[in-house]
């Protein structure tokens, strides 16, 4: 008999070593594996302790008119109005000492996969080290951290922090033979089209080196699950071999994304997330090599609930397709997939390589992640 959404989570959580299995063969989700030997906490880095709450924060003057150029004045404000509204402090410090101390080891969970347009901003990296160092932290226990080297060394962090800073990679590029970064012991097993590797492995860094994670996604369309933010960012670009979750039109990306982001130490680990939505991409995400589909929200979402931000986010992508007269993230007519109308995702906004499958946020809802029902989102909206 296969395990409902509830008990599956509880026997996690109280399982030091899982492995287990979750189907549910009539809405077609695979069965997933999951082993690791951490423990959950009572108090979970997600969906933390604002269940449910969005901070946002805009400025029309945090990028210039051209969209080149970002203000790090600005943006150093809006960090420090987001902070103090989502945690109800009067000063930015108070505000970060409510999910870091001196001791912590953090870990900032970059996006670099959008280079030049649409990545994680410098200048919301710098501020968020600005501010640990100030607690106590040492530059020598932060980590910049994602998946590919190669997209790390585009953006080049580096000018932009304090010497001792660390910015590392698990892989030189989208290859996964670097297994040496990965932990062995921390995997999720699925076999999603009868691959030769099934395992995802979880980055050595988070289950060994790092106390505490800042997760700061972008706004971006995905081809593959609708919009990617806050949960795709820490669960894709954590694990190895995920990209094969999506192939010849057809994705699971709808139950693995929220799996991923659910396991032990991942969970507990993500205290803080930073929505990046000072630029977005609105289609062929989540590249954005041109301008060509770029957009500019103009603001910045903070939370502790991963889930609560990309519902919202699913509608920012969404709407903003809809003024550009493209079709819906929500549509399911194959119709719409290069392979069966002959045009190029890159040349039409009406045209995608797979069925999207922004259902991915509502899934990791029930995982325990996070709130996903709109009515239910508390919305606190700021203008600097």
């Amino acid at each position: 008999m296969a395990l409902d959404r509830r008990t599956f989570v509880q026997l996690l959580a109280a399982t030091p070593l899982a492995n287990l299995a979750m189907a549910d063969d009539s809405n077609g989700i695979p069965k997933y594996r999951i082993v690791s030997p951490h423990k959950a906490t009572k108090t979970p880095g997600m969906p933390g302790p604002y269940p449910g709450k969005v901070v946002s924060v805009k400025a029309a003057q945090c990028v210039d008119e051209s969209g080149d150029n970002v203000n790090a004045e600005v943006v150093r404000e809006m960090m420090s109005r987001g902070m103090c509204e989502l945690t109800r402090t009067k000063k930015p410090l108070d505000a970060w000492k409510r999910f870091f101390n001196a001791s912590d080891v953090v870990a900032i969970k970059v996006n670099a996969g959008g280079h030049p347009w649409v990545v994680s901003s410098p200048a919301i990296v710098a501020e968020c080290i600005r501010n640990l160092t100030e607690l106590g932290v040492k530059p020598t226990n932060i980590y910049i951290y994602e998946r590919f080297q190669n997209q790390l060394d585009d953006v080049n962090y580096k000018p932009h922090v304090p010497e001792g800073v660390n910015i590392v990679a698990a892989e030189h590029g989208n290859r996964n033979t670097d297994r040496i970064n990965y932990d062995p012991n921390v995997y999720v097993e699925a076999d999603f089209f009868g691959e030769e590797d099934t395992r995802s492995n979880l980055m050595k860094l988070i289950s060994s080196t790092v106390t505490k994670i800042i997760n700061i996604p972008n706004v971006k369309d995905h081809g593959a699950v609708g919009a990617t933010g806050c949960l795709k960012n820490i669960a894709y670009g954590s694990f190895s071999n995920v990209a094969r979750t999506h192939q010849n039109g057809v994705s699971h990306t709808y139950s693995f994304v929220g799996t991923l982001a659910a396991v032990e130490p991942v969970k507990t680990k993500t205290v803080l997330q930073i929505l990046d939505g000072i630029r977005g991409v609105w289609h062929g995400g989540p590249f954005a090599a041109t301008k060509k589909y770029v957009f500019y929200p103009r603001q910045i979402l903070f939370g502790t609930d991963p889930v609560a931000i990309d519902r919202l986010l699913l509608d920012i992508v969404d709407n903003e397709r809809k003024a550009r007269g493209a079709n819906s993230i929500w549509t399911r007519d194959r119709g719409t997939l290069e392979s069966n109308n002959g045009k190029r995702r890159d040349d039409d906004p009406n045209t995608n390589i797979i069925i999207r499958e922004p259902g991915h946020v509502a899934y990791a809802a029930k995982l325990g992640l996070g709130v996903s029902d709109l009515k239910k989102i508390r919305l606190k909206e700021l203008t600097v």
